[in-house]
């Protein structure tokens, strides 16, 4: 397993010790993890707090040419607002653990130029898997159903 992918899993899991949801992101930056982040809605009562935006926040304030030269992790397809903030800061590269669960903006990504790399983790899949079995509720509140 990349160790970057690796990182992300790691926050989904710290995500879900919290009591939250499974979802893990890490902001890669010259092969140096520059923010890392986990899907903190339900720790936060955020709406917007996405293991991906969790991780660009925990980044910080960067130079537009940092986020043109990083790659974002993250252990599940991006959703429209996550999406958003990779086209709105021009990173070029996702790489996707698992889009079983949920497939999220990827075509639009594509249509943009950005370049998606699916690992297909079977760990991620079955975090994935469980937690919707096991917190319905909570997935569909998550996923706007």
């Amino acid at each position: 397993m990349d160790k970057f992918m690796q990182a992300a899993i790691d926050e989904a899991k710290l995500g879900l010790a919290e009591g939250g949801i499974p979802i893990g992101s890490v902001l890669v930056h010259d092969g140096i993890i520059i923010g890392r982040g986990h899907n903190r809605r339900v720790q936060t009562g955020s709406p917007t707090l996405h293991g991906e935006m969790d991780a660009l926040e925990n980044a910080g304030r960067q130079p537009a040419r940092v986020y043109r030269q990083s790659v974002i992790y993250t252990t599940l397809s991006p959703c429209s607002m996550c999406t958003g903030a990779i086209l709105l800061y021009g990173i070029p590269k996702v790489v996707i653990g698992e889009n079983h669960s949920f497939m999220g903006e990827e075509e639009l990504l594509k249509s943009k130029g950005v370049d998606i790399q699916l690992v297909n983790s079977a760990e991620c899949k079955q975090m994935m898997n469980e937690f919707i079995t096991n917190k319905p509720d909570l997935w569909n509140e998550d996923i706007g159903e």
